[in-house]
């Protein structure tokens, strides 16, 4: 099993802010979209968030919470998307310190965006 804590503290100390340069208020919109799934996953799996591995945050932990984010917090389409780009570049970031999770991170990576519609002043409907 993989202690995920290492993982997440590179990420979001190392990685986002130094290698990348995300800025302070990105990386608290990170911290709070990982928060967010780790708490539906502890949750998921009767365990404390603390005690997740990598290994529990699998497809359909991601999927069920992208449902969860639509139907119990009512987010929409466009914040779910957002979430789950926020899941996607952390698993990116573990394929490379994990290679046993190459797999899970592919499946993860896989899971589309949900289409979502928005009104334009001129009255017509534009798909992203």
């Amino acid at each position: 099993m993989s202690d995920l804590a290492p993982h997440v503290s590179a990420w979001l100390r190392e990685r986002l802010p130094r290698e990348l340069g995300a800025s302070e208020n990105t990386c608290e919109t990170y911290t709070h979209a990982l928060r967010l799934w780790f708490e539906y996953a502890a949750k998921h799996h009767k365990v404390r968030p603390s005690q997740l591995t990598l290994e529990q945050l699998d497809v359909s932990t991601v999927t069920g919470f992208c449902e969860y984010l639509e139907t119990i917090r009512g987010n929409t389409a466009r914040t779910r998307n957002t979430r789950l780009a926020t899941i996607r570049s952390f698993m990116r970031f573990v394929e490379y310190r994990v290679p046993a999770a190459l797999d899970q991170v592919r499946q993860i990576r896989a899971i589309p965006n949900k289409c979502w519609a928005t009104i334009i002043l001129a009255g017509r409907r534009q798909l992203s």
